[in-house]
């Protein structure tokens, strides 16, 4: 599901901000013990195998999580970034060298500068005018798509109150409906003095409820799904006590999205008792984790390639096209994928990978004839 911010007709749902008891979260601790350990246990072991890594792994992991996160957090949405250009905005800012740079639209330097601020200033005090300026950065034209928008303000419920719908017109379902515009100041007021002031919550259950917060205040006429995971984020920095991202929620959240509406909209229907939304979200941090283990494993295949060939002579050809194949390229490499990576005629393609194979950097992979395709040599070899 994908769902939309439209304006229609009331619903008939009852919703946790009409509770008599709003926003007085109310949670299960002891349910949730479990879950805390194991989610910190996995990111101690994380952090203890980058602290082995040293400061420059460390920061390429870094930005190969950024990237994810930023390119998952808008597939959310339904909306796909170029990854190239996405990773080349976020070393620039880091200070990585990845050798050429990719051109960078603004709606990607913009979402890059949200998920970064949240992340890196994590100790800043969140304001409205942070938050307006984040939503400026999401919408830096004043449209979503081809329809103009408030943006860097409240939304003010002019065409109806705000709903989150899916499917075809005249058959939508609503999924929610935010509070009326007419609370949104005392509603964001005391939202930011909960966030900025000190806690009773377990920092990574303030993340979960930081999240779901913001998102069931629908503050923004667009971009609230995108601005409450970067408010998740930039908790989970301060919990972690790091700037540096080194798993991203965001991409989990994409991989379980059908999973992650459906808990959501069951809570934001329900008692101000969200124990079933923590649990999950515990549990989508804990494979976030889990899954940047493997994040963390392609960065050390790649520092260890280059450190093998550190000594052999390549043009910049192929350190592109290497580079490709070690950032994790799908399906297989083969001279025509070579020349349109590269952007050169198949001949020179076919040089450059002849170079390759001679000094042992590639080897041809099992199927051979009009299919020949190109691999790495095995690091054992």
């Amino acid at each position: 599901m994908v769902a939309h911010d439209l304006r229609m007709n009331r619903g008939d749902d009852e919703y946790i901000w009409q509770a008599g008891d709003w926003p007085h979260w109310r949670y299960d601790l002891g349910a949730l013990a479990g879950p805390l350990a194991e989610v910190s246990r996995a990111q101690g072991l994380l952090l203890g195998r980058l602290t082995d890594v040293g400061m420059d792994l460390r920061t390429r992991a870094s930005l190969a999580v950024l990237t994810e996160d930023v390119v998952k957090t808008s597939e959310i949405e339904g909306e796909s970034l170029n990854v190239a250009s996405v990773r080349s905005s976020i070393a620039r800012r880091l200070g990585v060298d990845i050798g050429a740079l990719t051109a960078v639209d603004r709606h990607v330097e913009g979402l890059v500068e949200l998920v970064l601020d949240a992340t890196t200033n994590c100790h800043a005090p969140v304001t409205p005018e942070r938050l307006f300026g984040w939503h400026a950065a999401l919408f830096p034209t004043g449209y979503s798509g081809l329809s103009r928008i408030i943006v860097a303000d409240w939304r003010d419920d002019a065409g109806g109150s705000m709903q989150v719908v899916s499917g075809p017109i005249g058959r939508q379902r609503v999924h929610y409906e935010a509070p009326p515009a007419d609370r949104l100041e005392a509603e964001t007021d005391r939202f930011l003095s909960w966030i900025n002031g000190v806690s009773n919550d377990p920092p990574l259950i303030k993340a979960a409820l930081g999240h779901l917060w913001f998102v069931t205040l629908h503050p923004f006429d667009d971009g609230n799904g995108r601005i409450a995971r970067a408010i998740g984020d930039l908790l989970l920095a301060r919990a972690d006590g790091s700037p540096q991202r080194f798993y991203s929620l965001s991409a989990q959240i994409q991989r379980e999205r059908k999973t992650y509406y459906d808990v959501l909209e069951r809570t934001q229907k329900r008692s101000m008792d969200v124990t079933e939304w923590l649990a999950w979200f515990l549990g989508a941090l804990h494979r976030a984790v889990d899954q940047s283990q493997f994040t963390l494993d392609a960065v050390l295949t790649k520092a260890r390639f280059w450190q093998r060939w550190a000594t052999t002579p390549m043009h910049d050809r192929q350190v592109k096209v290497l580079n490709r194949l070690l950032d994790g390229f799908e399906g297989k490499l083969t001279s025509r994928k070579w020349a349109a990576i590269a952007k050169c005629s198949a001949d020179t393609a076919l040089r450059d990978i002849n170079d390759l194979l001679a000094r042992g950097v590639l080897r041809k992979a099992d199927a051979g004839g009009r299919s020949t395709s190109y691999a790495l040599s095995d690091p054992a070899e």
